[in-house]
């Protein structure tokens, strides 16, 4: 320093050289020891940093894709549930209209062998009440012709043939009677 106070004043636009070797020398040294030491750390970080950037990326988007193809699996089990629901409502109607069918058929048929039933009845009720009748007529058949004639009808044979004849000329005479009358209407 004192040499260069005996030189004269400086421009302090131009640099001092010395100075400038040792600022480039120490400059050197700390820009060597910052591309060893240093740089290598941060690029380490930075790489690691892009790393986990690249991957949760790719992370999200295979995240996104695997949700993606989970909607549609959901989708084509809703739709396939949706199917099968119908299928069962369309079974269980088909079902429901069999039954109804079988069970109006079994109601037919009930219903026919009551009528059946019913009729068998009135015809067994029918002859019954025939036989009744036919009974109580010849017996007041027999008591009447045997005022008539004056004597007692008491032979079961003989009052047998004598209702009997007494019935059919009954029957003769009720047939005999509506094709008469069908025959006056037809004039």
């Amino acid at each position: 320093m004192i040499n260069m106070a005996a030189e004269g004043p400086q421009n302090p636009l131009l640099p001092v050289w010395p100075e400038v070797f040792i600022g480039l020398f120490c400059f050197g040294i700390i820009f060597f020891a910052f591309y060893k030491k240093l740089l290598p750390s941060i690029n380490k970080v930075l790489e690691e940093r892009r790393e986990a950037i690249e991957g949760g990326m790719e992370k999200a988007e295979a995240t996104q894709a695997e949700a993606r193809q989970t909607l549609e699996s959901y989708k084509e089990q809703l739709a396939e549930a949706r199917h099968d629901a119908a299928r069962l409502r369309q079974e269980a109607k088909e079902q429901g209209a069999a039954l109804i069918a079988e069970m109006r058929e079994e109601g037919q048929r009930q219903r026919e062998e009551i009528i059946s039933a019913g009729h068998a009845q009135i015809e067994a009720d029918r002859k019954q009440a025939a036989e009744l009748l036919r009974q109580d007529v010849g017996r007041l058949a027999t008591e009447l012709a045997g005022r008539l004639v004056g004597e007692a009808l008491e032979d079961h044979a003989r009052q047998s043939r004598t209702i009997d004849r007494f019935l059919a000329e009954l029957e003769e005479k009720a047939a005999a009677a509506p094709s008469g009358d069908a025959a006056g209407a037809a004039r």
